[in-house]
């Protein structure tokens, strides 16, 4: 269907968020909030977000680096360097780490998406989170339990630590059915995360899909990742099977 996509502002208790908007001409919808990867809002996300809207959805997609600048930090991945570039986003990165910064971006960024007039308030609200953002999917739904219905994490990085902060420590808190798509090198790398979700989504008794799609490497749903090692990371057929999988997710749980 028709979109439209616009650039918008949105207050927070930390300062004025950059972000896009898109959503149909028409009729009001379900709102989804999306949380990059660690480059941040940038064309690849912006067209992930029209594509989202195009399926019927108020889709908000934040600068979360917007406490220290604008968008876009990175605009085309395809030549980052993970090597040599990555410590020039550390200081970007500080202001979304720092505690209760997600919290309070989330409930600012949703009451946004609840202000708009092609938002259907009736409807649940949805998360999807990539690589640095699968974390933040996590807060997302445990900070607004009431509210949001279903939030998805891709090849998300950190859900599971040895802190007390750990993400998956937030699931008794959640109300959303969960989706989490592992990367195959990241189970290779931490086996036991996929365990200890599914441990604690049945405990709190969490609906959740949660699977390691093989063959696939950390970040392989963004079309603009770089080549790393001689194999590029974007994996399109594995892609376009979580975004089925996430399409479903939010046909059953934004109801």
């Amino acid at each position: 269907m028709p979109v439209m996509d616009m650039n918008v502002e949105v207050k927070t208790p930390d300062g004025t968020c950059d972000a896009a908007l898109i959503h149909p001409t028409t009729g009001t919808h379900p709102a989804v909030l999306i949380w990059s990867d660690v480059f941040g809002l940038r064309p690849a996300l912006r067209e992930m977000g029209k594509r989202l809207a195009g399926e019927g959805y108020v889709v908000l997609v934040p600068n979360p680096y917007y406490r220290t600048t604008k968008a876009p930090v990175v605009e085309d991945p395809s030549k980052f360097n993970f090597q040599t570039d990555m410590q020039k986003l550390a200081p970007h990165r500080a202001g979304i780490n720092t505690a209760g910064a997600v919290e309070r971006d989330a409930t600012a960024y949703v009451a946004f998406l609840d202000a708009q007039k092609a938002t259907n308030r009736a409807k649940k609200v949805g998360t999807q989170g990539y690589c640095m953002g699968g974390p933040l999917i996590m807060k997302t739904a445990a900070a607004l339990p009431d509210r949001v219905g279903a939030a998805a994490s891709f090849h998300g990085g950190g859900l599971v630590t040895n802190n007390p902060d750990s993400p998956h420590l937030l699931i008794p808190k959640m109300k959303a059915r969960l989706l989490i798509a592992i990367a195959a090198n990241d189970d290779m790398t931490s086996p036991e995360a996929k365990t200890k979700l599914r441990e604690a989504c049945d405990a709190a008794k969490v609906p959740a899909e949660i699977e390691v799609y093989a063959g696939a490497l950390h970040g392989w749903c963004m079309p603009d990742m770089p080549v790393q090692n001689g194999m590029p990371i974007y994996n399109r057929p594995e892609a376009e099977k979580a975004w089925a999988r996430l399409l479903a997710l939010y046909k059953t749980a934004l109801a």
